[in-house]
């Protein structure tokens, strides 16, 4: 009989346990007077062009603190993966810094993320922002059931549009976020309510199978990618699919996919048709070509978030609930 209770307690907890990991975290938004750090978590950053940024973030109300990262110089990246992976760390763990905004992406954010201790963040959660490469934080933020913002970044402001910039501030300080936009002829009609998850593409398909893998599971998946040959975004989206990623899905919303290559022999369709190939089975809202990604229209989406999904013949809205 004791052998039987233990086995009761231990199943109710694992339960409890996995009710409490799908309930994300929303960090504290920003109040003016708050401050916002810059760190370079992959490629380095030399050049003086942060300027941007900062007189961004002042005219929010913001004050900004310039990370150890900022101009180290390691081959292609911003110092060594120590190097970077104390600046982030000391971000995470001062409670002065209320976000940390990644200036650039590229590669190497991976390279310095089993360098990091979260525990001190998990308790005093704060807003990680960036996209592209900054898909590795946004994906293990999500695993430890945290929210984070996929928007532009500082060396994008000066061609990023009025709409990426004032999105971003949106999402920081709170303030009520949604889209409207025009029907594309590849969307599948419905609507879906789930949690937002996703980022760049070639980033997620290179973190499955680690404890940083995205989970689809009755999430709504959002997509995007830069510079990729055709047919790798087929085995990307092949890759999630025979993963079960897709099967699970309650929506997807795909962004920009620019600068795609082919080679000499064509392979046949372009990026979104290869997608649609992928999940035209599937019975669930799918909204085409969303202006975020690597784009001068990056609109923000907060990742963790509950949206709401609505494709329809004449528009299309996301809508992120409160």
């Amino acid at each position: 009989m004791k052998k039987k209770a233990k086995c009761i307690v231990l199943f109710l907890g694992l339960i409890c346990n996995s009710q409490a990991q799908t309930h994300m975290i929303i960090p504290p938004y920003l109040q003016k007077g708050d401050t916002v750090a810059l760190v370079a978590t992959a490629r380095k950053n030399l050049e003086d062009n942060l300027q941007p940024a900062v007189q961004l973030l002042a005219s929010w109300g913001l004050h900004v603190i310039i990370g150890q990262s900022i101009g180290l110089n390691f081959n292609q990246l911003a110092g060594t993966d120590q190097e970077r992976a104390a600046d982030f760390q000391n971000q995470m763990d001062n409670p002065n810094i209320k976000a940390i905004w990644c200036v650039r992406g590229g590669y190497g954010t991976v390279r310095m993320l089993d360098l990091l201790d979260f525990t001190k963040f998990k308790h005093n959660p704060k807003w990680i922002v960036g996209f592209s490469d900054v898909t590795v934080l946004h994906s293990h933020l999500n695993r430890l059931g945290i929210a984070s913002i996929h928007g532009t970044m500082p060396i994008s402001l000066p061609r990023a549009t009025d709409e990426a910039k004032e999105t971003l501030c949106r999402s920081l300080f709170g303030e009520p976020l949604s889209y409207t936009l025009t029907c594309d002829a590849l969307n599948h009609l419905g609507t879906a309510k789930g949690t937002l998850v996703g980022g760049n593409l070639s980033i997620l398909y290179s973190l499955l199978g680690s404890e940083s893998a995205v989970d689809c599971k009755d999430k709504i998946l959002f997509i995007e990618d830069l510079d990729e040959y055709l047919y790798h975004v087929d085995r990307m989206m092949l890759n999630l699919k025979r993963n079960g990623c897709l099967s699970g899905l309650k929506g997807i919303i795909v962004g920009s996919m620019t600068k795609m290559n082919d080679n000499e022999i064509p392979w046949g369709k372009n990026a979104l048709e290869i997608i649609e190939d992928a999940i035209k089975d599937l019975k669930i809202p799918v909204l085409y070509n969303f202006p975020a990604g690597h784009i001068q229209d990056n609109r923000a989406l907060i990742l963790g978030k509950e949206v709401t999904l609505e494709v329809n013949e004449l528009e299309s809205k996301v809508i992120f609930n409160n």
